[in-house]
């Protein structure tokens, strides 16, 4: 929750003629349509183990990023891709919301999520802020929050059920400096989209360690159904108005807006009442003596009971608005399973089941969007009636882009249409390395990923892994550089170093030994700062690296290569035994204005010649490439040199550096 100084000095300066301010009246509060009674469906539990290990991440992200989520930092980042990833993979439609105006300069984006179904015309939200203040890993302001929410979304996933209306999910930006993540997404709604959205709930501080039971607005229809949860489930706790978080957090962007607020909170740096200590525990001092501080730490800074209770009174609320069955003909989908993988070239399959869930059924049709490239659906039969069940066939070419794809099964009835999530994996080449070399944009502020598939690649891969990283960009020191594990661990491998620098190329070993080397491998980069943008060249990730010591090398030096001429860059290897491998690795990086002119070489220790590019790529520019050699024929040890040759005029480059692997 943002410090009450910020209010404050605004309403100052409105009052001494700096500005004319006006500020927000409360939103009218009108009925809200919650689902019919009879067509309720139980509300699950949310559950707090699910929710701490949310917390627990949120406070290892802030641990290795200067212990700090601040909206302008790698901890908010990497913050952004834990909550995003989740959604990704449980079926949201997911976006990450630049904030383009009024925003800290390099703040990151708001998370914003759709969950399929419901109608579209009753919108109902619920919302957190993502980011800390500098002093801390903002573990109960806001971590607490964000959880509950996520965890909220990723219920509603698992149980998939029939949606009345629709539910939407965010995570704001900026919150600590003014709100300004949800004011920019709630000021450039559309006047339609606004009046879509029935109500926003704000989860602020939900855990403090000597918390209240506090509802925003809570007279409000919004306000009432939070309230229903508590008065039901805990008779005498009676929940207050949150009178010392008015205006600051970010329901107060939806309420100037005219959207119907409400949420739940248990106290910033307020005193806790003797009243309130009389029916609610704990003591007359503040609600967290951590706010704002270094000591909102996890998990010592949360309150497990009051963080049980918000998360529940959330769920309460969700299912009183927004799910229900419809009056009318219905059912639900499903696919089981809901994931598979495939070689390009073969084929996958799963069940896709109905069920009926009101009336009489119906007929549905089946299709399925989202396919790569290469792959086609076919469902048989390609309609069943409710309750009727489906096989789901996915083909791929051997063309098909080896990734992992969100493919949406739709089942369109006569009376209703639902849609179900199913994950496709198309493998990679068989073997223990891949490339992507497909440009990749890296814009101001933002965070792109570029996948590489490995599978056939038996157990671990090895501790001498590598990344041979291509990346143009006008200032690296803006960039944070990361790979990330099939499993989801992240491996920095570069981060806001280089300052003013142009372009990392460089081919980084890490220890990954730890990890599965099949699955979908990402390289992650982080643009923090304006100015300066780029995109990923290419990368390529070579797992079954456990090569003997000395039987590697890289020369870094640069090397001019003048018109008409032949150079040479050297790498002497020794301590290794034996001969190379047949799978040897060059990887290149020459500069080179026109790479048609180019002819280049390996020669070994013996003087034995092997060509690796011979003028081919026209006018193109420069050679960023990782071949594959046979070498079983030659002894490792020895000076093994890169030869290029330029062969016409008018371009000349140089050899940036190259790496042998043998």
């Amino acid at each position: 929750m943002r410090n009450r100084t910020i209010l404050r000095g605004l309403v100052a300066l409105a009052l001494t003629g700096g500005v004319a301010l006006a500020l927000p009246t409360p939103a009218t509060s009108a009925p809200i349509a919650a689902a019919p009674q009879a067509a309720l469906l139980a509300t699950p539990d949310i559950s707090l183990t699910n929710t701490k290990a949310h917390l627990a991440q949120f406070q290892a992200l802030a641990s290795a990023n200067g212990n700090t989520r601040r909206s302008t930092t790698a901890g908010y980042t990497a913050s952004v891709n834990y909550v995003y990833d989740k959604l990704v993979a449980a079926g949201f439609s997911v976006v990450k919301q630049p904030c383009t105006s009024g925003c800290t300069s390099g703040a990151g984006p708001n998370v914003i999520a759709d969950w399929p179904g419901g109608d579209a015309n009753n919108v109902y939200m619920f919302g957190a802020h993502l980011d800390s203040v500098s002093a801390g890993p903002g573990i109960n302001d806001n971590a607490s929050g964000s959880s509950t929410v996520l965890e909220l979304a990723l219920t509603l996933a698992a149980t998939n059920p029939a949606m009345l209306n629709h539910a939407r999910f965010a995570w704001w930006t900026d919150e600590e400096q003014g709100l300004l993540g949800s004011k920019f997404y709630a000021n450039s709604l559309p006047t339609a989209e606004r009046t879509k959205i029935k109500a926003y709930f704000n989860f602020d501080m939900v855990a403090s360690t000597n918390g209240g039971y506090f509802i925003n607005r809570i007279t409000s229809a919004a306000g009432q159904t939070l309230k229903a949860y508590y008065d039901t489930n805990f008779p005498g706790l009676a929940p207050e108005e949150n009178v010392e978080g008015a205006g600051r957090s970010d329901d107060a962007s939806f309420n100037s807006i005219g959207v119907q607020t409400s949420g739940v909170a248990a106290g910033a740096s307020a005193n806790k009442t003797s009243a309130q200590v009389t029916k609610w525990g704990g003591t007359t001092g503040d609600y967290d003596p951590c706010y704002h501080a270094s000591c909102d730490t996890n998990p010592s800074n949360i309150n497990d009971t009051v963080l049980n209770r918000a998360g529940d009174a959330a769920a309460h609320a969700l299912w009183t608005l927004a799910v229900g069955t419809p009056a009318g003909n219905d059912f639900s989908i499903a696919a089981s399973p809901s994931a598979g993988s495939v070689n390009p070239g073969s084929s996958v399959s799963s069940t896709i089941s109905t069920a009926l869930t009101n009336g009489s059924a119906q007929t549905i049709t089946l299709s399925a969007s989202g396919l790569p490239s290469g792959a086609t659906a076919s469902f048989a039969p390609g309609s069943v009636s409710s309750g009727g069940s489906s096989t789901l066939t996915i083909a791929t070419t051997g063309a098909t882009t080896p990734g992992t794809y969100p493919v949406t099964i739709t089942g369109t009835g006569t009376a209703a249409t639902h849609t179900t999530a199913y994950t496709l994996t198309v493998n990679g080449p068989p073997g223990c390395s891949g490339t992507n070399s497909t440009d990749v944009t890296i814009s101001d502020n933002t965070t792109v990923d570029s996948p590489i598939t490995i599978s056939g690649c038996s157990g671990n891969a090895g501790a001498g892994s590598t990344v041979a990283v291509n990346i143009v960009h006008t200032y690296i020191g803006d960039l944070k550089v990361d790979l990330v594990a099939p499993d989801g661990s992240v491996y920095t491998l570069h981060n806001h170093t280089g300052g003013s620098a142009d372009n990392i190329v460089q081919t980084y070993t890490v220890n990954l030994s730890s990890e599965v080397a099949n699955g979908t491998w990402i390289l992650r980069v982080n643009d923090n700062a304006g100015g300066d943008v780029g995109y990923i060249n290419t990368w390529t990730l070579t797992l079954n690296s456990v090569v003997p010591p000395g039987c590697s090398g890289t020369n870094g030096t640069d090397v001019t290569i003048p018109d008409n001429t032949t150079v040479n860059s050297p790498i002497t290897i020794s301590g290794c035994t034996g001969n190379a491998s047949a799978t040897s690795t060059v990887a290149v990086n020459i500069v080179h204005t026109y790479i048609g002119d180019l002819i280049v070489t390996l020669v070994a220790p013996d003087g034995s010649l092997y060509v690796l590019h011979n003028r081919a790529g026209g006018s193109a520019d420069n050679i960023v490439q990782t071949y594959t050699v046979n070498l079983s024929t030659e002894v490792r040890n020895g000076t093994w040199n890169l030869r290029v040759q330029d062969a016409a005029t008018t371009d000349t480059g140089y050899i940036n550096s190259w790496t042998l692997t043998l």
